[in-house]
């Protein structure tokens, strides 16, 4: 592991790189400006989810890395301190945790910098939106619960074995629903997130009428849609999966992606059919946006 600033954390054992390249750096910032929430937080940089439709492969701009986005982990060791500096000159407000990685993947349990930022964040009046896909963040119901917190997981599909394949080393889905009783059961507010929903995969009616009813019958208070979005660097990723698993459907994720008409005229039928199944299942006043 090479450092990038003097550290007092020693090596995470080996379940909790799974194989990644873990760097320990130094962050001169952490809080940022974004347009999901008044603010973002991350405190790594890559994610070992390794999901194929990541949009936050991006950061590969601005952050090189040899390894491909999933096979490394970069650890900003002295968030706490720079988010604690932070604080005190920014006006508080509502914090998305986390928009470029999994604040909770398995580097955490070590790390535990998520955790850390979390309570300072609390502390100083600001309120968390998290989105995850761990279950790890059950540890952390102690600080949150009681607190101005949303909490929330990402499932993409109800099948298991689908799963497996768009989110290799993500939570089972079944998991993340416990992750939204047991958080309901702490008194915290809950949410989910439906998408990116797949083409082919899971956005036909039966699928949406199962993922919608797994949202209502675990409690989560608000039930976000999204469709696969044409982020840069994701469509080499979700077409290398569809060539070895699914490569007749190559044709439809290109001409979703990048045909404005044909990917209007899906994103239109596919937000109507949400809308239908959500008022058919009693849950239209928990549905957010597709």
């Amino acid at each position: 592991m090479s450092t990038g600033c003097d550290s007092l954390f020693p090596p995470p054992p080996p379940a909790q790189t799974g194989g990644a390249t873990v760097r320990e750096v130094c962050c001169r910032s952490l809080l940022n400006r974004c347009s999901i929430d008044d603010y973002s937080l991350n405190c790594y940089t890559g994610c070992r989810h390794a999901c194929a439709y990541c949009y936050a492969r991006f950061m590969q701009r601005f952050h090189p890395h040899s390894e491909p986005w999933g096979a490394f982990v970069d650890v900003k060791i002295n968030a706490p301190e720079v988010l604690a500096r932070e604080v005190r000159r920014m006006p508080p407000g509502s914090v998305f945790i986390c928009s470029a990685c999994d604040g909770w993947q398995p580097v955490e349990e070590h790390y535990r910098l998520t955790r850390r930022c979390c309570g300072i964040l609390l502390d100083a009046g600001f309120r968390l939106n998290i989105l995850t896909k761990s279950r790890l963040v059950l540890r952390d119901l102690d600080i949150l619960s009681g607190r101005d917190v949303s909490l929330g997981v990402t499932i993409t599909t109800p099948d298991e074995k689908q799963a497996r394949l768009w989110e290799p080393f993500a939570a089972p889905i079944a998991g993340r629903l416990d992750v939204l009783r047991q958080a309901r059961a702490a008194g915290i507010r809950t949410a989910v997130m439906l998408g990116p929903l797949l083409p082919g995969f899971s956005d036909d009616d039966a699928s949406i009428r199962r993922l919608l009813s797994l949202a209502g019958e675990a409690g989560a208070d608000r039930i976000w849609t999204d469709a696969l979005n044409p982020r840069p660097r994701v469509w080499p990723s979700v077409a290398t999966l569809l060539r070895r698993h699914r490569p007749e459907l190559l044709p439809r994720y290109r001409a979703i992606l990048f045909d404005p008409e044909a990917r209007n005229r899906y994103t239109n039928d596919l937000a109507a059919r949400i809308n239908r199944i959500a008022s058919e299942l009693g849950l239209s006043r928990r549905l957010c946006g597709c």
